[in-house]
C-alpha cells in the first residue's frame, strides 16, 4: 500500500499572501488542522492549528477581544507559516509515511511529485490505512499469539484457523516488547467455524495467547 492509496488529492490550500482570519475560517469550515501554503504554484510552507494556537496566546496577552481580530486580519500566512516542510510522494510506502510522522511529531506530510503539490496525508489518513489493514471494521475474530521467529510459524497459526473454518482477513507481526527469537503476530479471521475448538487448539499450542 502506497501514500498515493490514502492520501486526500482534492488539497485545500492557501497562497502566503492570504491572512491567517482567512487560515482560521477554511480550517473551521472544512473541518481541517493543516494547510499547505503555495507561491506561484510551488509548496512555500504548511500552517497548522498548532502554528495558530501558538501564535494568538503570544500576541493575545494584552489585547481585547476586537483588537485581536484586529490582529488576526492583518497577519500574514507567511509570518508564522513553517517553511521547513518535510513532504512525501506518492508512490512511498504508507508505512514509511507513518513512520517519518511519528519520528518528526507532525500530523501531515504534503505529497510532492515533482515538486507539483499532488495531494496530502494526515494522522487520519493513517488510521484508516491501520483500520483497513487489520481488517476490524469487518469484526470475526481477533487471534494474538508469540510464535518464534522462523520460516514457516506464521503459516502454521494461520493453517490451524483455517482448520477450523475461519478465512483470514488481515495479519500483522511486530518485535516490539517480545524477547529475541520470537515475535507477536495479530490475525483477524473471520468465518462460521468452530470457534471453541479453535481457542482450545490455539492456546494448547501457544502461550501467551489472546483469542476474542
Amino acid at each position: 500500500m502506497f501514500v498515493s492509496d490514502w492520501m486526500t488529492e482534492k488539497v485545500i490550500i492557501l497562497d502566503h499572501d492570504d491572512y491567517l482570519s482567512d487560515a482560521i475560517s477554511m480550517m473551521k469550515e472544512h473541518k481541517i488542522r493543516h494547510l499547505p501554503v503555495m507561491k506561484n504554484n510551488r509548496l512555500k510552507g504548511l500552517l497548522s492549528d498548532r502554528d495558530i494556537k501558538e501564535f494568538s496566546p503570544s500576541k493575545a496577552t494584552a489585547l481585547d477581544i476586537y483588537e485581536l481580530h484586529y490582529l488576526l486580519a492583518k497577519t500574514k500566512v507567511r509570518d508564522i507559516m513553517k517553511t521547513k516542510v518535510t513532504t512525501t510522494g506518492p508512490d512511498a510506502p504508507v508505512e514509511e509515511a507513518a513512520m517519518i510522522m511519528l519520528d518528526r511529531n507532525i500530523g501531515c506530510l504534503p505529497v510532492l511529485e515533482e515538486e507539483r503539490l499532488v495531494g496530502i496525508i494526515t494522522d487520519k489518513d493513517i488510521f484508516r490505512a491501520l483500520v483497513d489493514i487489520t481488517g476490524v471494521r469487518h469484526g470475526g475474530h481477533r487471534v494474538c499469539v508469540m510464535i518464534g521467529d522462523r520460516a514457516g510459524t506464521i503459516k502454521d497459526v494461520a493453517d490451524v484457523i483455517r482448520k477450523h473454518g475461519f478465512r483470514l482477513q488481515g495479519i500483522l507481526t511486530s518485535y516490539e516488547g517480545v524477547k529475541e527469537g520470537y515475535r507477536r503476530v495479530v490475525i483477524r479471521a473471520k468465518g462460521k467455524g468452530d470457534f471453541k475448538k479453535l481457542e482450545a487448539e490455539l492456546e494448547e499450542r501457544y502461550r501467551p495467547c489472546d483469542i476474542r
